[in-house]
């Protein structure tokens, strides 16, 4: 079989290509934001874990409007492992949700479906341990989906709707197509695409790389 050498000026040249031709198309281009393991806390679980009326202490903005990463973190413990410290994300949530990779499961010991956001019925369970005390959730452990936040004006100028599936292409050392990457659209969105520290590594991603969104 033959073996075709590629200089990184032909690749570029490849992928400036593909882009253009991706763009002719009707595609659009979006900033990454890898995700790392990370915990959204309700009001009552926070208080068993730091202390009743406790608030959280805002560390950095998120890059959606109104979201926070926070200067308090927990103590995740699965039944093989655990990570000692896992930053909490603010603001408060109406359910506690514990956001992992596939790579973070396996350290813990824990089987976690793929999941959107907030849809934690059904998954598993897992011990926090904060300064204050240590709480057992029943549910809430998840490996989020793949998904695109958007504002609703930029949602209607790229033609795409909340709940729409899209193909997402990467260029670069790493390249490949992530398919079936959900569209989450509404006022409280901005743009960007979000995805966990397995995918970000599998496609060599780094916060803030663009990539080339299909509705193909």
């Amino acid at each position: 079989m033959a073996v075709y050498h590629v200089t990184e000026e032909q690749l570029q040249e490849i992928i400036r290509t593909s882009v253009t031709e991706a763009l002719s198309k009707g595609a659009f281009v979006v900033p990454v934001g890898v995700s790392n393991k990370h915990v959204h806390l309700t009001r009552e679980d926070m208080n068993v874990l730091f202390g009743p009326n406790y608030m959280l202490t805002e560390k950095k903005k998120l890059s959606q409007p109104g979201q926070f990463a926070a200067e308090e973190c927990v103590e995740i413990i699965g039944p093989k492992g655990s990570f000692p410290k896992v930053r909490i994300l603010g603001p408060f949530r109406s359910k506690t949700q514990i956001e992992l990779s596939r790579t973070d499961c396996f350290t813990l010991g824990i089987k976690a479906p793929v999941r959107s956001s907030g849809d934690v019925k059904g998954t598993p369970g897992v011990t926090l341990k904060g300064p204050y005390g240590t709480l057992t959730v029943s549910e809430g452990v998840i490996v989020a989906d793949r998904h695109i936040h958007l504002s609703t004006e930029e949602a209607l100028r790229f033609g795409v709707h909340d709940g729409d599936r899209v193909s997402v292409r990467v260029g670069g050392l790493k390249p490949g197509v992530m398919e079936n990457v959900l569209i989450r659209a509404g006022e409280k969105y901005r743009m960007d695409f979000h995805i966990d520290t397995d995918d970000a590594n599998a496609f060599d991603l780094h916060n803030g790389d663009l990539v080339i969104v299909s509705k193909e």
